[in-house]
């Protein structure tokens, strides 16, 4: 973890979790629906999506971690042979978490080829996610990082600050060991 991260409340105070400091919080600028806190480095195509979905009883621990990454694979139009990659997936110890609440917590890295506003130029983009599995809530929790690691040109993504310091995978590790449940109200 960085010095430049600070503790952030998510959906209302009922979770909070470090959030690099150069994260801007992307509803301050569009709609984000209401089981998603999103967060885009300030300054290139980075981007730390936190969502609260339904518990998928049917997958079993590692077999939900690709469940879920399948499931952002198709949201991203990355569905074409060739056009996603699975690396690894293992489980988290308990002991490296602030989510004691959690049965289960997988990371999943894998790559996708994705486009930016449905253009034509795709980029390669590392996903890495964590599967928090509650299932006491019936809720999977996916807290993923997306770190484009090959731009094409003709994307607009192509038009960044290569000065800045991006996001490394100590910081989405940050996010991860920090990230704890303050109110289980938010299961609803």
């Amino acid at each position: 973890m960085t010095s430049t991260a600070m503790a952030r409340t998510l959906f209302g105070g009922a979770l909070s979790a470090v959030i690099p400091l150069n994260a801007q919080d992307i509803s301050e600028l569009r709609q984000i629906p209401d089981n998603q806190e999103v967060f885009a480095h300030s300054q290139i195509d980075q981007s730390i999506i936190i969502e609260l979905l339904e518990y998928q009883s049917q997958v079993q621990d590692a077999e939900a971690a690709r469940y879920h990454f399948e499931d952002v694979a198709a949201s991203n139009k990355a569905v074409e042979n060739g056009s996603w990659e699975i690396r690894e997936v293992k489980q988290l110890s308990q002991s490296e978490l602030s989510m004691q609440e959690c049965n289960s917590a997988w990371l999943l890295s894998g790559a996708q080829l994705v486009s930016k506003f449905n253009e034509e130029a795709k980029n390669t983009v590392n996903i890495h996610l964590c599967l928090f599995r509650l299932p006491q809530y019936t809720t999977d929790i996916l807290v993923t990082f997306n770190d484009p690691a090959c731009i094409n040109p003709l994307s607009s993504s192509a038009i960044g600050n290569v000065a800045t310091i991006p996001w490394t995978l100590q910081d989405f590790q940050g996010v991860l060991q920090s990230f704890c449940l303050l109110d289980p109200g938010v299961f609803g």
